[in-house]
């Protein structure tokens, strides 16, 4: 359909799970899409991808909570594709799981420079450009930012924060023709939700995805048909919304996940050929600048 045909899109976080599906979806409704990613995501792969279909793509590595590093992105893509209609806030990360009195300091710093500050620096940045084009910003907020998060309180704060910035920008932004909207997902099957290839063990994923009325979790391409709605034109009317794509978690009273229907509980096939869907950060990180020991 081409839902978003000349139009110039960032996203953070590009190179794995959410951010890859988003991408990918993006540029086949016709956007130039700038795939940003820290230095050691998979940004080239992407690119690459996108390109043998078709679309239009370039890379851009760097630590986005840097302020100079936020900018060159930007800049990077209106002198790419001559301008910016969307940026998608969807870096973050989620490096362990403790309670809270035993929750790393280093492990939450890191928290507050991926998945706050970069939002912060990238909206700043962007702002200008938008103007200029009438825009609109979606962010990653999530259900534990509505709901709080066990062993990773954390996280359900910087979510918490995501959503009243994210509301923030779209009442102030609104006089300069911005719309400013979170997508909010639950338990997506991604590096963060397998005891495999992240923090969880085999208790919080169990309970996860029986905490959530479809009894499974959802997939990156189902949570990136999301963002394309919010960044698409369909979506004028709609800005300072929180839009919770969970399985009905935020809904779920008790473990109800175990007596959906078996339909319910299959994930959809899909368009997309994500090969990055279970990477991501799932560890904590520093950019090269700290002085700060990295752990894993």
């Amino acid at each position: 359909m081409e839902r978003l045909k000349e139009k110039v899109a960032v996203v953070t976080g590009g190179g794995t799970g959410i951010g890859e599906a988003i991408c990918k979806k993006f540029a086949m409704e016709g956007a130039r899409v700038v795939v940003a990613g820290m230095p050691q995501d998979p940004v080239e792969d992407v690119v690459s991808e996108i390109e043998e279909r078709g679309g239009r793509a370039i890379g851009f590595k760097g630590d986005l909570a840097d302020k100079k590093d936020a900018e060159k992105c930007i800049r990077m893509a209106v002198e790419e594709f001559g301008k910016l209609d969307i940026l998608i806030n969807n870096a973050g990360i989620f490096p362990v799981t403790a309670e809270l009195q035993e929750y790393d300091i280093d492990a939450f710093d890191s928290l507050i420079r991926n998945n706050i500050r970069s939002a912060f620096m990238m909206t700043r940045a962007a702002l200008p450009e938008l103007h200029k084009t009438k825009g609109c910003i979606v962010s990653a907020g999530s259900e534990a930012g509505r709901l709080g998060i066990a062993q990773n309180t954390p996280y359900g704060g910087t979510k918490g924060f995501i959503h009243a910035f994210m509301k923030g920008v779209a009442i102030e932004q609104a006089k300069h023709g911005v719309r400013a909207n979170c997508v909010c997902p639950g338990p997506i099957d991604t590096a963060w939700t397998r005891k495999e290839e992240g923090p969880m063990d085999e208790k919080m994923e169990k309970t996860m995805i029986g905490a959530n009325a479809m009894g499974r979790r959802g997939t990156p391409e189902e949570v990136a048909n999301v963002y394309l709605f919010l960044a698409s034109d369909e979506a004028s009317y709609v800005t300072g919304a929180l839009c919770f794509v969970d399985g009905g978690t935020t809904v779920v009273k008790g473990n109800v996940g175990e007596q959906a229907d078996e339909s319910m509980k299959q994930q959809p096939k899909g368009s997309l050929p994500l090969r990055h869907s279970k990477d991501g950060a799932t560890e904590v990180r520093w950019p090269k600048s700290s002085s700060a020991k990295e752990k894993t």
